[in-house]
């Protein structure tokens, strides 16, 4: 064993040079700081899916989730469960692993077909997984249709239009592109938010 002073300092700025977003979420004390972290691992498991859409276009939203869970998951920080109950089995269940207060995160996987469709997705997550303790929903829209862009602002539009779940105001934008944010008053009294978050799968 190197008994060099500086080795776990070294260390610690080598994962921060070759892994920073790792370590970030490794260290957050804050759900600022938690939620910053976790953007970039998620940005980085939509684009494999998006690099690898010809690899994965005879999947279906199981098997993408598969995929996205998989790409998720970092060995002893990250676990990642598919079909996981929480009154009712969840498409994905995001732990950060021994971490106290729990810091859990709820997601939807949705092949994207309408705006209906979607909101369908939000009133399942908020009505039936969520008990109001996690952090941040996500429904994750894997679109295999042409132009999302175009696709997920009239999402946005009809959200805003409906405000489907008692959501409190309009959507926000979301740090990741094809994607955004709402905050909805949930049953158990707190103001929870969701990431809408666009995945583009289109061959």
């Amino acid at each position: 064993m190197s008994t060099n002073p500086n080795s776990v300092a070294q260390l610690f700025d080598l994962a921060r040079a070759k892994t920073p977003a790792y370590l970030d979420l490794g260290t957050a004390e804050t759900d600022d700081e938690f939620e910053s972290a976790f953007t970039a691992i998620l940005e980085y498991a939509i684009q494999h899916l998006e690099k690898n859409k010809k690899n994965f276009a005879k999947l279906d939203e199981e098997g993408l989730s598969g995929v996205m869970a998989g790409t998720l998951s970092i060995p002893g920080l990250l676990t990642v469960t598919q079909e996981t109950n929480s009154n009712g089995h969840v498409d994905l269940m995001i732990e950060i692993v021994n971490c106290t207060p729990a810091r859990i995160r709820l997601a939807e996987a949705k092949i994207y077909s309408s705006p209906s469709y979607h909101i369908k997705g939000v009133a399942q997550l908020l009505g039936r997984y969520t008990t109001g303790r996690e952090m941040p929903g996500l429904l994750i829209n894997y679109v295999r249709k042409e132009d999302i862009r175009s696709i997920m602002a009239k999402l946005k539009a009809e959200m805003n239009k409906i405000m489907p779940e008692n959501q409190i105001g309009p959507c926000d934008d979301h740090k990741l592109k094809w994607s955004l944010m709402t905050k909805h008053k949930h049953s158990s009294g707190e103001v929870l938010s969701i990431g809408h978050i666009g995945c583009n799968l289109y061959l």
